[in-house]
């Protein structure tokens, strides 16, 4: 699939750049409660399950990079076993609701540093929105993040550095947003050690072939996990999911229930070396 057509299928899906990168998570967060935008938590799991596997010793440290990773949901999570719901309630509190940006990340890095990482994990970010890679990693949720755009240039030589250690990359809903350019980019980086596993959710909308031909070409073996969708979040309006319904019909696929019940669903992806998948298929290690 061309990137016209991402272009294309990102037209019917609500906008929300103008609360995307702002000083802090306040105003992003409203508008995500509102749609019940839960993919994080749906992938949580799944992501244990991987980090379990990728941890190469009891003590290591795992090395994540999460890909449009905002302000570090991701990370939270993770990192520190939160929830969307206890996000929501930290971001929504009445107290901040007069506070200035500067006041919010002051404390956010003191609520962060006190809580635990229980699974020894760190987190680079990358992502276009500036603001928001700045407050994560200011608060502390991010360990590293890399504001840039990959679809149109590639990363530095420091980047590329941050990036040799990783052990698994992640993304929960920016592939459409991105194409197979940014992992053509980030491959060589996060391969120079170790090859990392790549997991990915991916709204059904939106074809992975393209970048399942990137990863094939550096030796990877993509697995869809057959039979299980991941809600997303609730469509903004009637029209939103219209548009949506459409494009999967457009595409061949049938709607399933959830979307015809009014929400966004994504697949899972996971693309390891050849010998990873045959050692353990995918259903074997998230099953298990």
């Amino acid at each position: 699939m061309e990137n016209t057509d991402f272009q294309d299928i990102n037209e019917v899906k609500a906008n929300m750049d103008h609360i995307y990168n702002q000083p802090d998570p306040r105003a992003y967060f409203r508008e995500l409660k509102k749609l019940n935008y839960s993919i994080p938590d749906t992938a949580l799991p799944i992501f244990r399950k991987i980090i379990e596997q990728v941890r190469q010793e009891e003590d290591d440290t795992v090395h994540v990079l999460d890909l449009g990773c905002s302000y570090g949901v991701n990370a939270a999570l993770l990192k520190h076993g939160l929830s969307m719901d206890e996000l929501y309630s930290h971001w929504g509190h009445k107290d901040l609701t007069v506070a200035g940006a500067e006041e919010v990340a002051a404390r956010d890095k003191e609520y962060f540093t006190n809580l635990e990482n229980p699974q020894n994990i760190e987190v680079v970010g990358l992502d276009l929105a500036e603001n928001a890679i700045s407050f994560a990693e200011d608060v502390g949720l991010l360990d590293d993040g890399l504001a840039v755009n990959l679809e149109t240039g590639g990363l530095s030589t420091q980047a590329r550095e941050a990036l040799s250690s990783v052990d698994l990359v992640t993304s929960t809903g920016c592939v459409g947003y991105v194409t197979e350019k940014t992992f053509d980019n980030i491959l060589p980086a996060v391969m120079a050690g170790r090859s990392p596993w790549v997991a990915n959710f991916v709204l059904r909308m939106f074809a992975f072939d393209a970048i399942e031909e990137t990863l094939a070409d550096r030796g990877y073996v993509t697995e869809k996990l057959e039979g299980q969708t991941f809600l997303q979040r609730r469509f903004e309006s009637d029209e939103e999911q219209e548009q949506a319904l459409d494009q999967l019909r457009d595409q061949g696929i049938d709607p399933t229930h959830q979307e015809v019940d009014g929400n966004l669903v994504a697949e899972f992806f996971l693309s390891r070396p050849k010998k990873d998948v045959d050692e353990m298929p995918i259903k074997s290690l998230l099953m298990a």
